[in-house]
């Protein structure tokens, strides 16, 4: 199998100014790349990969363009190449620009022959990459396996290289041990069926203090500067806020990759909710024909869904099933809060509060999000029993005893 391996470089100052002039020739090569390819667009006509690439290697003979030669070549034509499968995933008008401020700089080394990595002692490894030379990283785990390729990126002002390793582990079998259903809240980030409660603050106040400090700082910094958004100032400021956006973040991460893999770890099916997150953060703000409704609590909303990670959680529980013997099963969030589990009967006055559900038809009484976790853990079941697809819900039943047999 495939997999990542990441690891905190220690660049040195030359090397830290230098990855970040190869990450600024990436973001423009691949902003010329895309603005080039929606212009022959609105024309009619393609502009492909191998056409691209041969007018960067015949750029860099320009004197205009001798910047390019600064970077590696393999460097830029993996940015093409992913470039190319933005446009054939999402579409050339769908796929977005690289912003000098808000992306992160990153760039990746396509070919194994040139990554030459060794371990130096028990806490620092060494890795050899084209035009930086040798570079230190923090060696906090064994690769592994053989590396395919290597990718540099920045994030809350460190460095860090994410090494895809063939480790050579096949499909592992499955592991039998029982299913379990899983709910994602916005109270308690995981419920599962078995009565389970998993939930951590990422944000301590004081964090939430600052947080909230630096943004009006920041915000201040906009309104008194104006169009001088280049103040050292601001930069500053904004250099504050990725560290400690990256410090929560990588909480997060933390506790959604532990839990995923408890889960995995005891039980052979975990059933999850097809949820789709990206229809539910969206703003409610509307037009200014059609203005929206109650915009400030979708908006609060919005951030405590995407801060307990239900996404980068689903990520996590997939990736280490692979290595677990479990399986995923996603169904549809339809009715699975407002369904007693006892009864099945359908009511939303059945959930009193975020936390207490007493159904209104028997008098079941459960914790709100454990009732809808053993919901979604029997429409699991039931699906993977008619083998249907667990989102479409096919109306298939099951087959009678007698056909079984």
């Amino acid at each position: 199998m495939l997999t990542g391996r990441r690891y905190l470089l220690a660049f040195t100052p030359e090397q830290a100014v230098y990855a970040g002039t190869v990450g600024a020739i990436c973001r423009a090569v691949w902003n010329t790349g895309l603005e080039q390819r929606r212009e022959y667009r609105r024309r009619g006509s393609f502009m492909g990969y191998n056409e691209q690439a041969r007018q960067v290697a015949e750029a860099k003979k320009d004197p205009v363009c001798a910047w390019l030669a600064d970077a590696p070549s393999h460097v830029l034509q993996q940015t093409l190449q992913d470039l190319e499968r933005a446009c054939k995933t999402h579409g050339t008008w769908k796929v977005r620009w690289r912003s000098k401020t808000r992306t992160a700089p990153s760039f990746r080394f396509p070919d194994a022959k040139q990554i030459a990595v060794r371990r130096l002692n028990r806490r620092w490894g060494e890795v050899r990459l084209p035009k930086f030379g040798p570079v230190r990283f923090r060696w906090t785990r064994p690769l592994g396996g053989a590396v395919r390729n290597a990718t540099v990126c920045r994030d809350g002002g460190r460095w860090y290289i994410s090494f895809c390793v063939e480790d050579g582990v096949a499909e592992v079998a499955p592991n039998g041990k029982p299913p379990i259903g899983v709910d994602r809240g916005v109270a308690v980030a995981i419920a599962t069926s078995d009565g389970g409660l998993d939930d951590q603050n990422f944000v301590t106040p004081g964090e939430a203090a600052r947080l909230k400090r630096l943004q009006q700082r920041l915000s201040r910094s906009l309104r008194v500067h104006g169009r001088n958004r280049g103040s050292k100032r601001r930069d500053a400021t904004r250099a504050q806020l990725g560290r400690l956006n990256a410090r929560i973040r990588h909480r997060r991460a933390d506790f959604a990759a532990q839990t995923a893999v408890r889960l995995v770890r005891e039980h052979g099916m975990v059933v999850v909710e097809g949820l789709r997150i990206k229809n539910m953060t969206a703003s409610a703000k509307g037009t200014l024909e059609q203005p929206g409704r109650n915009v400030r609590q979708k908006a609060a909303l919005n951030r405590a869904i995407l801060s307990k990670g239900w996404g980068g959680f689903l990520r996590k529980l997939e990736h280490a099933a692979r290595y677990h013997g479990a399986k995923i099963e996603k169904v549809n969030p339809a009715y699975t809060s407002q369904t007693c589990h006892a009864c099945k009967h359908i009511a939303p006055e059945s959930r009193e509060s975020q936390a207490v559900f007493r159904c209104v038809a028997c008098g079941h009484e459960d914790h709100a999000d454990v009732n809808a976790a053993k919901n979604i853990l029997a429409a699991g079941l039931a699906v993977t029993g008619r083998g249907d697809l667990a989102v479409g819900r096919s109306v298939k039943r099951q087959p009678p005893a007698r056909l079984a047999a």
